[in-house]
């Protein structure tokens, strides 16, 4: 009934009752007869343990707050893996995710056609763990690029093309 949406907040296990975090927004049906089903997906956490709660809206500004049951345990990838950016083609921005199971120095580079050096899009030491790198390619002509990832183990490219 009267339904605005709902807040999705999130708290370390190992933090304090009074340490949510709001992660996250979900539009609600309003007043509705029939059963309705949300979801949302909580991404790029730190490995951990986390409790969520929602944060039930009405449209009129009144909220009550439902803790959910149980604890998501985040753990360390079990691979190194680079995901293919999303979306690809893109324009103007494009999202690239990868994975590390160990700690390490991490290097990502953009690279175009002909393996020319385009862009540093990452070059730190990262832990253990689950990222995503938003790119955008506004001063980068359209056409075909490579972005490669290195680390102390691992290497791999794929493919991304920029379209205006």
């Amino acid at each position: 009934m009267n339904n605005s949406g709902f807040d999705i907040e999130r708290n370390s296990v190992s933090g304090g009752d009074d340490d949510w975090l709001k992660t996250g927004s979900v539009t609600g049906n309003g007043t509705s007869t029939v059963m309705n089903n949300y979801s949302f997906e909580d991404r790029n956490l730190t490995t951990g343990k986390y409790k969520y709660r929602l944060k039930q809206i009405d449209f009129n500004g009144h909220y009550e707050y439902f803790n959910l049951n149980g604890e998501v345990s985040i753990g360390v990838p079990a691979k190194f893996t680079l995901s293919q950016n999303y979306p690809n083609p893109f324009n103007p921005s494009t999202k690239i995710d990868f994975e590390l199971p160990s700690d390490g120095n991490v290097n990502l580079i953009l690279y175009d056609l002909l393996g020319k050096e385009v862009a540093i899009l990452l070059s730190e030491t990262k832990t253990a763990g689950y990222y995503t790198l938003n790119f955008t390619g506004n001063n980068l002509a359209s056409g075909i690029y490579f972005y490669r990832i290195t680390s102390d183990e691992f290497s791999d490219v794929k493919r991304m093309a920029l379209v205006k």
